[in-house]
């Protein structure tokens, strides 16, 4: 039984700042994060958008974009670690904001739910749709992937910034990709990256005796923070110990042998950076050609490694299998749970801008979340996916986005700003937050312009 993605839409920020102007203001030379990471833009949310806005919208879009009638759609599930509750998931927000414009209780007998494991949780949410619409063929889902990549100013992350949404309906005659159903795992519980709850005491904040302060009673305050604890080169570690790991584990679920990657057209990755595949696959590189590696100048494996990666096979490989990938990356930056996605939408637009023949090609997926979890496997491209991708306009998109300048940056980084820098057209927004009535204080009210 078939199950895969039939179509795609996506939602992107209008606002960018040019790598160029972060690295002159950090005073970072500029080619370290263009021709060394491969950024050039870093998508910025504007002051009335956040996750559930840029999910609302690539929900919206791919609904109109395949005419879709809402009783047609059973599940709308949203992989995000940019939730902005701890109870009620983003997916119910975007049923809601949906309702709002397709009719009141037009999604009434749809499932939702979110997902959450770092950057891997709308993989999670792909497959557990998968496994659904292969048990019941004639429904249909959504899988929504929406996250806010943010880091502490003047942090090491700070570049790798951006945000996004992408929407994909799965059904059981996919026109896009099929699944394969053999999936690789490795997993381990490790501290790489996360986002802890954390906690101020009211003695630290002078507030003495523990007074009741906005509804606290207990002595500390809890604090939420979108920005991540996180060890960069461990985190790295953990990459390639897990990508390596899930790819060994695919070839045995898969019962194949040599080398797999070589069935692959093209090689999807989680790209925390733009550049993050191609520095990290060279570890699986090597060990499938354990004798090109040997040829190598240098005293150590780690010198023979780096010789390796500038070697014209592994260039030829990157070239052919991974820079399409790469090319919507370095135009918006991270975007967490659906940078694989805009990975896997930037290649095909790429393709079909190329004229290039995927019919029938095999994609290889290597997702990885912090955490840390990869998961491996394939996808078969169909016979009609031009059809389906000519109606995405990705890069056309990506250059009607606006500049902003670097004081607007940091005043957006710090939330300073009370007004739009560009007004909601066409699209979800956030009206406001409650904040008077003592049973809806936080909750979170949209509308759509």
């Amino acid at each position: 039984m078939k199950a895969g993605i039939d179509s795609i839409a996506f939602d992107i920020p209008q606002l960018y700042l040019p790598i160029n102007t972060l690295a002159e203001n950090r005073n970072i030379e500029a080619d370290k994060l263009i021709k060394g990471l491969g950024l050039h833009k870093m998508s910025f949310l504007d002051v009335h958008q956040d996750v559930v806005t840029m999910a609302s919208n690539a929900a919206l879009k791919l609904i109109r974009q395949e005419n879709l009638n809402p009783s047609e759609i059973n599940r709308i599930y949203v992989g995000t670690e940019s939730g902005i509750d701890s109870s009620k998931p983003v997916a119910s927000y975007v049923l809601s904001n949906l309702e709002n414009v397709l009719g009141e209780g037009s999604f009434k007998n749809c499932d939702v739910v979110d997902l959450t494991f770092a950057c891997i949780g709308a993989i999670d949410a792909l497959q557990n749709c998968l496994d659904y619409i292969r048990l019941n063929p004639t429904k249909k889902a959504i899988v929504i992937a929406s996250d806010n990549a943010k880091y502490d100013l003047n942090s090491t992350g700070e570049y790798t910034q951006g945000a996004g949404s992408i929407a994909m309906l799965i059904t059981s005659e996919p026109a896009i990709l099929s699944f394969s159903n053999e999936v690789g795992i490795s997993t381990q519980g490790v501290f790489d990256f996360f986002k802890p709850r954390r906690s101020v005491s009211k003695e630290d904040l002078q507030l003495e005796n523990n007074p009741d302060w906005h509804g606290v009673l207990e002595s500390e305050i809890a604090i939420y923070k979108e920005q991540p604890v996180f060890d960069g080169q461990y985190s790295n570690q953990c990459y390639i110990n897990r990508i390596s790991e899930a790819y060994e584990h695919y070839k045995t679920e898969s019962h194949q042998s040599g080398k797999v990657y070589e069935n692959w057209s093209n090689i999807l990755m989680h790209l925390p950076y733009c550049f993050q595949g191609r520095r990290t696959f060279i570890e699986i590189f090597a060990k499938e050609n354990p004798e090109l590696l040997e040829t190598q100048i240098g005293e150590t494996t780690k010198d023979k490694l780096k010789a390796l990666a500038k070697s014209q096979e592994y260039l030829a490989l990157v070239n052919t299998k991974i820079l399409p990938s790469e090319i919507a990356s370095g135009q918006i930056g991270n975007i967490y749970t659906g940078s694989i996605f805009l990975g896997l939408l930037s290649t095909l637009c790429y393709h079909f801008q190329q004229k290039t023949n995927l019919s029938n090609k095999k994609l290889g997926f290597i997702a990885y979340g912090s955490g840390s979890k990869s998961k491996v496997f394939e996808a078969e491209v169909s016979a009609d996916w031009q059809s389906a991708i000519e109606k995405v306009k990705l890069f056309e998109t990506l250059e009607q986005a606006t500049a902003i300048d670097f004081s607007t940056y940091e005043k957006l980084h710090k939330k300073e700003l009370k007004q739009s820098v560009l007004a909601p057209t066409n699209e979800f927004y956030l009206e406001s937050v409650e904040k008077e009535n003592p049973v809806l204080v936080g909750a979170r009210y949209y509308k759509f312009n």
